[in-house]
């Protein structure tokens, strides 16, 4: 550890590189703890017509595919472990090893993305799009299924997004490394960006059990 922190380059704000590295740690947590505030407040308004509405939800809840779900939650997991093999191998100064656990990381949630992307395309042709072509049996019930997947829509979209922002990062990331960039020459960067990730891979844990596991 020490002969990495050596190669790093000392900011003049900063005493020493503890206190540098400390500080971007502690700014990233920062921001995650926004976002889980920001999500948190999608999770409480979910349950709370969840509670409301438990057995057109329910309903509602039978339109998505489990099997998809359960096969995206897989992936994200692996995609948590590739990531952290590539903190590993970026704290130990191996480029190869660490643009290789990077790409990977990449291509997993890049199969996420398309996973999804057929899941969304499914729902379209059924017309559980929400809005004016909505349709929903029983008719009686559109209304509240129709808030179902207005919610389901915006909690998985927002993820997506996430991972999609995601895959930008690394992607910029894994250039820098090929071409031995300065500003990846420590493992800061990688690590940081580790922890957006695993911050995404935690969200869909909730996600997955909350939209596509719902009780009777």
């Amino acid at each position: 550890m020490v002969q990495e922190q050596a190669q790093q380059k000392l900011s003049i704000q900063f005493e020493d590189i503890a206190q540098q590295n400390e500080s971007y740690i502690v700014g990233m947590w920062t921001f995650l703890v926004t976002e889980i505030m920001f999500f948190g407040g999608l999770f409480a308004t979910y349950l709370v017509y969840r509670v409301a509405n438990q057995e057109v939800f329910w309903e509602a809840h039978r339109h998505l595919s489990i099997p998809l779900g359960f096969f995206n939650t897989c992936v994200l997991l692996t995609s948590s472990l590739t990531m952290a093999l590539t903190v590993h191998y970026s704290q130990r100064g191996l480029r190869k090893q660490q643009l290789l656990w990077l790409l990977v990381t990449m291509a997993l949630a890049c199969t996420f993305l398309v996973v999804k992307g057929f899941e969304y395309h499914h729902k379209f042709v059924e017309g559980l799009i929400p809005g004016a072509n909505f349709r929903f049996e029983p008719a009686e019930h559109m209304r509240v299924a129709q808030l179902f997947f207005s919610l389901y829509f915006a909690m998985t979209g927002l993820h997506a997004l996430h991972v999609i922002i995601g895959v930008l990062v690394m992607t910029i990331l894994a250039v820098l490394i090929a071409i031995k960039h300065p500003s990846v020459q420590d493992f800061i960067p990688i690590e940081l960006t580790g922890l957006y990730w695993h911050f995404v891979d935690i969200v869909w844990i909730f996600l997955f059990p909350l939209l596509y596991l719902i009780p009777r």
